[in-house]
């Protein structure tokens, strides 16, 4: 068992790290391209959403504080297929994210540089990369101390950035307020992307102290302090420029914030706000990329992925195999190029990712339940609703990868028996 250092202002500070990154710089943008002025009310559902889904993940991991997240509880709760599953959506969804985040990363920086050179954009992405999966390699763990430092950069970049552009603020950019009804469905499925950092939290079950009592709250905690954030980011941002001005932002600079903050009175905004994101999507990447290997290891320890990802290196400190295939995933998804395609596909996984989550808390005795049933019910028809409002042609492949999971375990089941 890990050693219980943590208290609920360090959780609420991992989960805090966890979250906000790529959801609030990138994403933000991408949800007001498909509608429009309402990613505002977007936002507020999808944490309408997460809350259920984050009181399942609460309740899980205060009664069985394991490392492992959703993966574990589906094994436990559900069976070895569910628990498969929640793995497999898990490397899907999160190699996604990692892949949004080192594109964010690289148009961040290239704007930091004053670089106009879209063409940087994936090269420099597959060197964050590259050089992140590096560090992880070689055996170093991203500290709580670490993690503060960038939670506490990132948070004054977006406070700085909320306070200097209530001036250039404009109401009528916010309207029309409500456009199409499916497109503000896609954006909420989107924006709950934004909030599952929260799951980390969940994951820290073996080092929490009292996990009863601080997991739920640091979850909780953590997720208003997130909504309140990212509902005036997306106030001033939208105000400002405009959500049209965001969407063809993130498309081509996956910097969108750094767009609004152009127009801002006070210059400094925009330099300020570039380095919030580069530290932020730095912290963010490693952090994906050391969750990613070891859920590849407990797999590869189970059997549900090949033996060989299990193996750790000479000092016994990293999966080296695991975090060279991490690396590799998300290298192949970096190439795709636009941040929509990428953050689209880690919200279809990640909605199913926690469709299971709130199933397996169905499955917990009234003795071990923390919540009223309802909350993991209404979590799982959030999610699952929300699922198939992203683009078709994204779920398509997904479930297609989805079957092709399903087919691996199946026959890998069957070699072992």
């Amino acid at each position: 068992m890990l050693k219980r250092e943590l208290g609920l202002a360090g959780a609420v500070m991992m989960g805090l790290g966890s979250i906000i990154g790529t959801g609030v710089f990138v994403s933000i943008g991408i949800a007001a391209g498909v509608t429009g002025a309402s990613v505002v009310l977007a936002i507020a559902v999808a944490a309408f959403v997460a809350t259920f889904n984050a009181l399942s993940s609460a309740q899980l991991a205060a009664n069985h504080p394991v490392s492992g997240g959703t993966y574990e509880y589906g094994y436990r709760y559900l069976s070895p297929v569910f628990g498969f599953m929640a793995g497999w959506f898990f490397i899907l969804a999160k190699s996604a994210s990692a892949a949004t985040a080192a594109l964010g990363f690289a148009g961040y920086f290239l704007n930091l540089l004053n670089e106009e050179n879209r063409d940087l954009l994936v090269p420099l992405g597959l060197v964050a990369v590259i050089a992140l999966t590096g560090i992880v390699l070689a055996g170093i763990r991203r500290s709580n101390e670490v993690n503060i430092t960038i939670v506490s950069i990132t948070l004054f970049a977006l406070l700085f950035f909320a306070i200097t552009g209530m001036p250039s603020f404009d109401a009528g950019n916010l309207s029309p307020f409500f456009e199409n009804t499916p497109g503000f469905l896609e954006a909420s499925a989107l924006m709950f992307v934004a909030y599952t950092g929260y799951g980390r939290i969940a994951t820290l079950g073996e080092e929490v102290r009292d996990p009863q009592r601080i997991i739920p709250r640091a979850i909780i905690v953590t997720l208003i302090v997130t909504m309140a954030l990212y509902i005036v980011v997306a106030l001033i941002a939208v105000g400002t420029v405009g959500a049209g001005a965001l969407s063809d932002a993130a498309d081509t600079t996956a910097a969108p914030l750094e767009a609004a903050a152009t127009s801002f009175e006070i210059a400094a905004t925009q330099p300020i706000v570039a380095i919030g994101a580069v530290t932020a999507m730095l912290g963010v990447l490693l952090n994906l990329i050391l969750g990613l290997s070891r859920v590849l290891l407990a797999m590869g320890r189970r059997r549900d992925m090949p033996a060989s990802v299990a193996r750790l290196n000479a000092a016994e400190t990293t999966p080296f195999i695991a975090v060279m295939v991490v690396g590799i995933i998300i290298g192949g998804l970096v190439l795709i190029g636009n941040v929509k395609t990428t953050w689209s596909f880690s919200a279809f996984n990640v909605l199913l990712y926690y469709s299971i989550t709130n199933l397996a808390a169905l499955r917990l005795t009234p003795d071990e339940r923390l919540y009223p049933r309802w909350i993991s019910v209404a979590g799982l028809i959030g999610c699952v609703f929300l699922a198939f409002w992203v683009e078709s042609s994204i779920w398509l492949v997904a479930v297609g990868l989805a079957v092709l999971g399903l087919g691996w375990h199946v026959l890998s089941r069957r070699r072992i028996d």
